[in-house]
């Protein structure tokens, strides 16, 4: 497997986790120098992400237009994101573009890093 293939396995396993609430595979997938920047500005470290699932939860998540950009141990994986989520009651449908810095530790690959920007119209 090429470490390309390999971000872009990891990058599938990571959705799969969030949109199934798989808080062990979070755990395993994501890095312990993990911060978030959502929508909003707003500032998640690993353990807020993970616990964020106690007030959301993701119905779908399509991820397309994927770029991935390959450094020595590290990857930037850019890709359109739409969802629908229910977040504390409140039904959320958004596309955002997102940024995700994923770092190679051990022979494994986590996400370090994600950024998301709202579109425009979408």
């Amino acid at each position: 497997m090429t470490d390309r293939d390999a971000v872009v396995a990891a990058q599938q396993r990571f959705d799969d986790a969030e949109l199934r609430d798989d808080r062990a595979a979070l755990d395993d997938l994501i890095d312990a120098d993990f911060l978030s920047i959502g929508p909003k500005g707003f500032v998640l470290d690993k353990a807020q992400w993970i616990a964020r699932h106690d007030h959301f939860r993701y119905h779908e998540l399509d991820v397309d237009e994927m770029d991935v950009r390959l450094y020595p141990s590290a990857a930037i994986v850019r890709c359109v994101q739409r969802n629908h989520a229910d977040s504390s009651g409140h039904d959320v449908r958004i596309a955002t573009r997102v940024s995700q810095t994923w770092v190679q530790r051990d022979g494994a690959w986590r996400i370090a890093g994600i950024q998301f920007s709202p579109l425009a119209d979408a």
